[in-house]
C-alpha cells in the first residue's frame, strides 16, 4: 500500500514504522523544493531502483508520461528519480534506446507501437537486436492526415480517391510528390499508406514517402516540401490554425479506436528491475486515468504547452483534446468518440491482436519478411501480463479485458482484419509489396 501526501519530495530514505519503507524525495516538477512528504511502501514492493530515464516526442499521446511526472504519480510508487526527456525525432528515440541509460541514452519511451518490435529484431538498428517490451498502450485515436493548400479545391476527406488523378497530373508535369510520415514502419507511416492505398494510390510508386520529425511537419508543409503528411496532435490542428493546409481526416475515421503509441522499455531494464517496472507502469496508468478526466483536460493542455514540454500555444492543443475538430476546409464537428483516449474503452491495455495488425502491415509493405513468425514476436515483446499486475495493484482490475484479442476489426473501406487469419487479410489487399 502506498500513500502520497503532497507532490514534493526530498530524495533521501528514512526509517518508518515497522513493515514500511519511508521515502523522502524532491518534487519532480519542482526540483529546487525542500518540502518533504512521506511515501510509505511495503519493503516487499520497493523498487530495485528509483531511477528511470524515459523519452518522449512532442505529441499529445505522450501526455500520460508527462502528467505522471508532473503530478508525482511515479514518485507515489517509489520511482522518485524519473526523468522524462524530449527527443528530437523517432530516430533519436531509437538511438537512445539502443544506448540505454548506462550509455547516456534512455531506458524506455513514449513510442510508436511497431518500434519495439523493429528494434528487438534489429530491423531499424543496422542488425543490432535490442530486446524490448511493450508495457502499455498509451492511447487510441488522435492522429491526422493533412494536405497542403495546393489541394484545397479537392476538399479530400476519408476517401483519398480524388487525389489519384491530381497526383498523376502533377507527376506527369514533373512534380516530385511527397507524402511525409514520422518513421518507416511506424504508425503514421501505416496510416497514410493504408489511406492512400484504399484510394488506389500506391505509396511506393505514385508518390515519394519521406520521413519528417513530428515537430517539423508544419514548417515543411508551409514551405512546400510535401503534399500530404500524417502525424499526431497537436500538429494537425496547428496546420489548420496557421492556415498552411487542411486535415483530410482524423485517424479514428480510418479505424475507430485504433491503437497508437505505447510505453516501450528495454527488456533488460525490466528484467533487472521488475518491481521498478511495475511501479513505473502503475504511475503511468494513473497518468492515463488523470488525463482521461474531462475536468483535467484544460490543465493537461496548459502543462503540455509549456516550453519544457511542447512549446506550442495552448490553442493548438485544447480543441482536439476535448473532441472539437475544425478540419480547416469548412468541416467543423464535435467528435468526442474520435478524440485521443488514454484510459476509457480499454485504451491503455496492450491488446496482442493489435500488435499482430501492425506486424502484418509491416509485412505488407516489405519492412518484415513474408515468413516472419509474428505470433512469436508478439509473445516476446507484448507484456500485457505486467499491465494486468499493475492494474490490479492500483484497484483497476475491472479494466482488464476478458481476452488478449479485441477480435475482428473493420476499417472504413470495409476491409476486415481477423487476428486469427492475418494471411487472409493480406490476401484481400490489392496494393502491397508481397
Amino acid at each position: 500500500m502506498t500513500r502520497l501526501n503532497r507532490r514534493r519530495f526530498l530524495m533521501t530514505t528514512g526509517t518508518a514504522a515497522a513493515g514500511t519503507l519511508l521515502l523522502h524525495a524532491c518534487g519532480q516538477n519542482d526540483p529546487g523544493s525542500t518540502s518533504q512528504v512521506d511515501v510509505e511502501i511495503d519493503p516487499a514492493d520497493a523498487p530495485e531502483t528509483p531511477t528511470a530515464k524515459l523519452g518522449f516526442i512532442a505529441l499529445t499521446d505522450s501526455a500520460p508520461l508527462i502528467i505522471a511526472y508532473e503530478k508525482g504519480f511515479y514518485a507515489k510508487y517509489g520511482m522518485t528519480d524519473v526523468s522524462v526527456e524530449k527527443q528530437a525525432s523517432w530516430g533519436t528515440t531509437r538511438d537512445n534506446l539502443v544506448l540505454g541509460s548506462g550509455g547516456g541514452g534512455i531506458d524506455g519511451a513514449h513510442i510508436l507501437t511497431p518500434m519495439p518490435y523493429l528494434i528487438s529484431e534489429g530491423i531499424v538498428t543496422d542488425g543490432r537486436k535490442v530486446p524490448m517490451y511493450i508495457l502499455a498502450r498509451l492511447n487510441v485515436n488522435g492522429q491526422g492526415i493533412c494536405l497542403s493548400n495546393d489541394y484545397a479545391d479537392l476538399n479530400v476527406g476519408v476517401d483519398s480517391t480524388p487525389l489519384s488523378d491530381a497526383f498523376a497530373q502533377r507527376k506527369a508535369a514533373g512534380a516530385d510528390l511527397r507524402a511525409a510520415m514520422t518513421f518507416p514502419g511506424g504508425t503514421h507511416d501505416l496510416w497514410i499508406r493504408y489511406w492512400l492505398a484504399a484510394g488506389g494510390i500506391d505509396p511506393d510508386q505514385d508518390v515519394s514517402t519521406i520521413v519528417v520529425p513530428p515537430p517539423q511537419m508544419v514548417a515543411n508543409v508551409r514551405v512546400g516540401n510535401m503534399d500530404a503528411f500524417c502525424v499526431g496532435e497537436p500538429w494537425p490542428l496547428q496546420t489548420v490554425n496557421q492556415d498552411v493546409g487542411y486535415n483530410a481526416l482524423t485517424t479514428g475515421e480510418i479505424w475507430r479506436d485504433h491503437p497508437e503509441k505505447a510505453l516501450g522499455m528495454r527488456a533488460d531494464w525490466v528484467d533487472q528491475n521488475p518491481k521498478a517496472a511495475k511501479a513505473l507502469l502503475m504511475g503511468t496508468l494513473e497518468g492515463q486515468m488523470w488525463c482521461s478526466q474531462p475536468e483535467n483536460k484544460e490543465e493537461m493542455c496548459q502543462i503540455l504547452s509549456r516550453r519544457a514540454w511542447f512549446n506550442v500555444p495552448f490553442e493548438d492543443i485544447i480543441d482536439r483534446s476535448v473532441g472539437k475538430f475544425d478540419f480547416g476546409n469548412g468541416r467543423v464537428e464535435e467528435l468526442p468518440d474520435l478524440m485521443q483516449k488514454y484510459w476509457d474503452d480499454y485504451a491503455s491495455y496492450p491488446f496482442k491482436s493489435h500488435d499482430l495488425w501492425f506486424l502484418t502491415e509491416n509485412i505488407r509493405w516489405g519492412y518484415l519478411p513474408a515468413d516472419t513468425d509474428i505470433n512469436a514476436m508478439v509473445e516476446a515483446v507484448n507484456r500485457e501480463d505486467l499491465w494486468r499486475e499493475a492494474a490490479e495493484a492500483i484497484g483497476q482490475a475491472d479494466m482488464i479485458p476478458e481476452s488478449t484479442s479485441r477480435g475482428v476489426e473493420t476499417f472504413f473501406d470495409g476491409t476486415i482484419f481477423d487476428p486469427e487469419d492475418p494471411q487472409g487479410y493480406l490476401d484481400s489487399l490489392d496494393i502491397k509489396r508481397i
